[in-house]
């Protein structure tokens, strides 16, 4: 049996990530799916050049069964010369019929969104972490950054050695 490949941490791929969604949103309920992406768009993914803040996923029944990432911008891959990508064009998301009509049921509620959290390589497959998001008000945020800054102290004030 072939021995896997240890990855070099210098030359690993990076994981861009979506801070701003936990921050906005109250993340119910997540699901891992795969991007379809053109060649230019994966060097650029693995060259860190994404920006996931402003995106948001559409989930349809009708006429077939489909998801789409929206307003999720990859930056231009230089070498690619005139087969440039599009930065802000939609992208299909790959997942099971039934995941995708539980999401699309999930986003007929009020205030419920598909957000992206978290764009990543596994097997050499570009994956995005989607998360069920529940818009979050003022307040909340406010009580959320709250705990977390209670939190962090308490644990500040433990680690001390007396």
């Amino acid at each position: 049996m072939a021995k896997k490949k240890k990855i070099n941490p210098a030359h690993a791929e990076p994981t861009i990530e979506n801070r701003r969604a936990r921050h906005e949103y109250t993340i119910v309920d997540t699901l891992e799916v795969g991007v379809v992406l053109a060649g230019s768009e994966v060097k650029s993914v693995r060259a860190g050049q994404v920006s996931l803040n402003e995106g948001f996923v559409l989930a349809s029944t009708e006429p077939r069964h489909a998801m789409t990432l929206h307003q999720t911008s990859i930056g231009e891959y230089g070498p690619a010369g005139g087969r440039q990508h599009k930065l802000d064009r939609v992208r299909f998301l790959l997942a099971h019929k039934r995941e995708i009509v539980k999401l699309a049921k999930e986003l007929d509620q009020k205030g419920v969104t598909i957000v992206p959290l978290k764009l990543y390589f596994k097997d050499g497959r570009a994956k995005i972490l989607l998360g069920v998001g529940v818009g979050r008000a003022a307040h909340d945020k406010r009580r959320a950054i709250a705990d977390r800054e209670h939190k962090r102290e308490l644990r500040r004030l433990m680690s001390k050695r007396y």
